[in-house]
């Protein structure tokens, strides 16, 4: 059997939204593309796009989470590459704080958001295989 799956969407649960919200945009470029919000008001989803492809980047916020989110390890991460003048965008992330690891010989880095979740970012010219 061919089940043909599409990727749809990543999620994440936050902390503080709004925090999250602005940091997601500042930081990638990512717009509110449309949200949910539960008739009781337990919780919130944010569904993210980057302009350039149908790939959603979910938030969730949940009225009654009391404590940032553990991460663990930190070994789930989502990717992302730039087209933009790569080092221009380092040295942007570096300003703002967010860079958090760095591999210097695979010659990529990673931010993170304020949830700790890591962010992967890569030049264009590492994107999929052609």
């Amino acid at each position: 059997m061919q089940i043909g799956a599409k990727f749809n969407h990543y999620n994440i649960n936050v902390f503080d939204l709004e925090k999250s919200l602005e940091f997601y945009e500042k930081a990638l470029g990512f717009k509110e593309m449309h949200r949910m919000e539960a008739p009781d008001g337990s919780f919130i989803l944010v569904f993210m796009g980057d302009g350039q492809s149908e790939f959603m980047f979910e938030i969730t916020w949940l009225k009654d989470w009391e404590k940032p989110y553990e991460q663990g390890d930190n070994e789930n991460h989502l990717c992302v590459s730039v087209s933009e003048d790569y080092e221009k965008v380092r040295e942007f992330h570096r300003e703002n704080g967010w860079v958090c690891y760095e591999n210097p010989h695979m010659g990529i880095y990673f931010i993170n958001d304020p949830d700790d979740y890591w962010v992967e970012i890569i030049p264009a010219r590492f994107g999929a295989p052609e």
